[in-house]
């Protein structure tokens, strides 16, 4: 996979207002997509794509909010900042309830978009960074076996060795020896890591805490 630059994806069906915000990001070195309606950024993004999303609310062809809700349903869960020249609070608690990291009166403070932008380029960085980790963690849990498997279900249970060995009809050692098999590849230092590692797995993280 191609790791693209964290760009702005900006829709604004003023061509001033695209021209101007285009021009004030990347004065300040920040890659821009600019497009004049929902239709062109819908072609034009992919969940593959990092940054920020600068979204005006209305749009010819969709409005905002529901372009917000289409790209969730699409993958693309960059942040997202709404721009507007028509706001007002009921449109913006939902946008903010919707996950909008921010939203914006036209005519807003060139550094009020700036700021609210770097907020989101490094948002998106830290999440992409976080799903990153827990890929490599879901990858470490695929190469378990069926009773390495078996054991790690035990230890998340809260039982010891011994009666994970008795449910599974197997010896203490043996079981010794897949729990250490499990701890390498997994790469916990610890039981108490082991069990952070695989409760941030999808396989196991709806599992109730131990009492």
């Amino acid at each position: 996979m191609v790791t693209r630059r964290p760009t702005v994806h900006l829709v604004d069906d003023d061509d001033d207002i695209r021209e101007a915000v285009s021009l004030l990001l990347i004065t300040e070195g920040i890659t821009v997509r600019a497009y004049e309606d929902a239709a062109g950024l819908l072609q034009g993004v992919t969940p593959d794509d990092s940054g920020c999303l600068v979204l005006d609310v209305r749009l010819p062809d969709m409005d905002g909010l529901t372009l917000q809700t289409t790209l969730h349903e699409r993958g693309v869960r960059m942040p997202v900042v709404f721009i507007t020249g028509h706001g007002d609070i009921p449109m913006a608690v939902k946008a903010v309830n919707e996950g909008a990291l921010d939203f914006l009166e036209k005519p807003f403070d060139d550094e009020a978009l700036l700021s609210a932008v770097g907020q989101g380029l490094e948002l998106d960085a830290a999440q992409r960074e976080d799903q990153g980790r827990r890929e490599e963690i879901e990858a470490r849990l695929t190469q378990l076996t069926p009773r390495e498997r078996q054991v790690l279900d035990g230890l998340l249970d809260g039982k010891p060795n011994k009666l994970i060995a008795r449910d599974l009809d197997v010896s203490v050692r043996t079981v010794e020896i897949h729990r250490g098999n499990l701890m390498q590849k997994m790469q916990a230092r610890s039981a108490s890591h082991l069990a952070r590692l695989a409760l941030a797995c999808r396989a196991y993280r709806d599992r109730p805490p131990l009492e």
